[in-house]
């Protein structure tokens, strides 16, 4: 990194870089060799926040766990009974609420170390979707590197499970696109037809509507059999529960 910078003539402010350190907190995250973790302090001050009064407590809840959603399996899902109290005219905080505020703290205790990416290795971004939801994970060597998952509008749930296979692919290419552009990658997905996406030709509505979003990019399909895709499977199914 120094030689780039000196190559390239460019400076930086000594008070703001660390030396010979094994770790180095950065934005709400600690970086370190075997990946990064969630800051010590603002998993503490999850931890300490008290119960919600009314929507603006917890907006602020939800905005500080949402920031490390990446880290947590199937984020939506766990935070939904709080999320609807933020659609509602009339706050009201009931056991079921409180069972989610502390289950939602337990995980983010919980949340794993996310690995770091290694782009001379391809990576392996699975994805799945069902009738209600999308879920991907990426990964390389086994290890996660981020996870993502998302409920469908009730209009996209009706569409067909080749549409929304496709859907699902070219969401999570777009959420991870800053480690996939111009770095080879692996897509895993049980929609056995998809494996050869990128050599028909457009000849269905889905494919004219979709397959710009993945032009740029370098990857090959691979299909996974749906008992062998439980991770991506998963983050897709547990959107029924939102």
């Amino acid at each position: 990194m120094l030689r780039v910078i000196q190559q390239h003539v460019m400076f930086v402010k000594l008070s703001k870089c660390s030396f010979g350190v094994l770790e180095n907190e950065y934005l709400g995250h600690i970086v370190f060799g075997q990946g990064v973790a969630m800051e010590s302090s603002k998993v503490q001050a999850i931890l300490q926040w008290p119960t919600p009064t009314n929507v603006k407590q917890l907006r602020g809840f939800l905005g500080l766990t949402c920031y490390y959603r990446r880290f947590i399996q199937a984020y939506a899902r766990i935070a939904a009974p709080l999320t609807e109290l933020l659609k509602k005219d009339v706050y009201l905080w009931t056991d079921a609420t409180e069972t989610t505020f502390l289950q939602l703290k337990e995980v983010m205790i919980s949340a794993p170390i996310l690995g770091t990416p290694n782009f001379h290795q391809p990576f392996i971004l699975e994805t799945d979707a069902s009738g209600v939801g999308i879920g991907a994970l990426l990964h390389q060597n086994g290890h996660p590197i981020a996870y993502f998952s998302k409920k469908l509008a009730p209009r996209t749930q009706k569409q067909s499970a080749y549409f929304r296979e496709m859907l699902a692919i070219a969401e999570a290419i777009s959420k991870f696109r800053h480690y996939l552009l111009g770095h080879r990658f692996i897509i895993r997905t049980d929609q056995k037809s998809l494996r050869s996406l990128m050599d028909k030709k457009l000849q269905t509505p889905e494919q004219q509507q979709w397959l710009h979003r993945f032009l740029g990019y370098d990857f090959t399909i691979e299909y996974k059999p749906r008992m062998d895709n439980l991770a991506a499977d998963a983050l897709s199914r547990v959107m029924y529960l939102s």
